[in-house]
């Protein structure tokens, strides 16, 4: 191939790897967040059966089985060269479930498969992201990976706009015709999601490039995988103490962020009134503002640092909270102004953290490296549940709050300010991990 040609191919492969963003959208926007989980508590659990916490411990048992196995699948997959095999194979699985969620009626009967599916989806979600993360290295260079990341998890974003749109007007509540009996539509929506994410993954199948297995590797059990990632472990904090300060800051302000996105939902609808209806066109705009937001934080991250990035989105995210709880009185206006600005923040933080750990991880351990990551988030995922919990409960008993819902953003602020106040001690440019094992 000529060098024209091989910068071509080298393109391609990286719109094809920051396609999947909006590939795999349907899963955190339709099963994880807008539609799926409403679907179980409005229409498929009988009454008075707390869904609400029964959904709380189905992530709870699926973030336990994640940070058991996040770094062995990243290490394996580096060691045999099959990153993107196992991506692919776990895109395909979601598409699965997606698919098999269809089958979820709304009767009470259903709601221990739904709850299933619902676990198992976020088991397999997080581990492909392990190897998705793992990719951007090899399709980025040093100048341009801030901006590779941005763009991806803005491209997420516009597909999930593209996706609410759809679900809104095409299966809940359609422009043509009637809205279809026994939860139909939305039970249609699985489907489209399913067709979504193994159509737009296909271009990632042909176009992005496996990386070689490792010169001399050898077979390994599972156990023996477990002992080699230890024996890592025990010496990270020696070897490499900023990335190891990085990965408590990150587990603890991404638990954060991912309950602002758990909690939103319940917030506008138990605090503010919001109908479903309402939700998903709140969903609409919020993907709007966190993409332009992911988008304009990829070419900070390029100029300023992925660290300064994501110390700037931590505060405007702490201080949007923060005028939403004071501001609630307002009512729904509130919800809108302050929500949006939360959403503006949540994307360059995201998306810069990713970026953050490609640059300070070596080739040949990325995979590694993002299985400590995403292991790190999930040790700590029970913090933004229980802490929302607690608030709620403070103002409860404390102050004899009755509808105390919007008191559990403090929960959240509490989680983002420690990890901000984590993340302000790791040196913004923290030294290439040791390549050696």
């Amino acid at each position: 191939m000529t060098s024209a040609e091989i910068t071509k191919a080298n393109k391609r492969a990286t719109f094809a790897w920051a396609l999947w963003d909006w590939a795999e959208q349907p899963y955190p926007t339709i099963m994880q967040t807008f539609v799926f989980p409403t679907y179980l508590a409005s229409a498929v659990a009988a009454e008075g059966s707390h869904v609400d916490a029964q959904i709380g411990v189905a992530t709870a048992i699926a973030g336990f089985l994640l940070a058991i196995t996040a770094p062995v699948v990243g290490r394996r997959s580096d060691e045999t060269g099959r990153r993107k095999f196992w991506l692919v194979v776990n895109t395909y699985l979601l598409v699965a479930i997606m698919a098999v969620s269809f089958f979820i009626e709304p009767k009470p009967e259903f709601l221990l498969g739904g709850l299933v599916l619902y676990a198992l989806g976020s088991v397999i979600q997080e581990s492909a992201f392990i190897n998705y993360y793992a990719m951007l290295k090899s399709v980025t260079t040093e100048k341009n990976i801030g901006k590779i990341s941005g763009y991806a998890w803005g491209l997420g974003y516009v597909g999930g706009i593209l996706l609410l749109v759809v679900t809104l007007f095409g299966f809940i509540k359609p422009i043509f015709g009637e809205p279809l009996p026994d939860g139909l539509g939305v039970r249609l929506t699985f489907v489209f999601a399913a067709v979504w994410t193994a159509v737009f993954t296909l271009p990632l199948v042909f176009r992005v490039p496996e990386i070689a297995a490792k010169p001399g590797y050898q077979k390994e059990s599972i156990a023996q995988s477990y002992r080699s990632l230890w024996k890592q472990l025990s010496t990270l904090r020696r070897q490499a103490p900023e990335t190891f300060k990085f990965l408590i800051s990150s587990a603890i302000y991404r638990d954060g962020l991912a309950g602002v996105f758990t909690f939103g939902a319940v917030l506008g609808t138990l605090a503010f009134g919001f109908s479903q209806s309402q939700v998903i066109i709140f969903g609409i705009a919020a993907n709007i503002f966190a993409g332009l937001g992911a988008g304009l934080g990829g070419w900070l991250d390029d100029k300023l640092g992925s660290r300064t990035v994501i110390l700037g989105s931590l505060i405007g995210l702490i201080i949007a909270g923060t005028g939403l709880f004071i501001a609630a009185p307002m009512g729904q206006s509130a919800y809108w102004i302050f929500g949006l600005i939360l959403c503006l923040f949540v994307g360059p933080a995201q998306a810069s953290s990713r970026t953050f750990v490609s640059r300070f991880t070596p080739a040949g351990r990325e995979g590694e490296v993002f299985g400590l990551y995403q292991t790190t988030g999930r040790a700590v995922s029970f913090l933004s549940g229980t802490l929302w919990t607690v608030s709620i409960s403070v103002a409860h008993t404390a102050f004899g709050v009755q509808d105390a819902t919007i008191w559990g953003i403090w929960g959240l602020m509490l989680i983002l300010g420690v990890g901000a106040w984590l993340l302000s001690r790791v040196h913004p440019r923290p030294a290439v991990i040791d390549s050696a094992d």
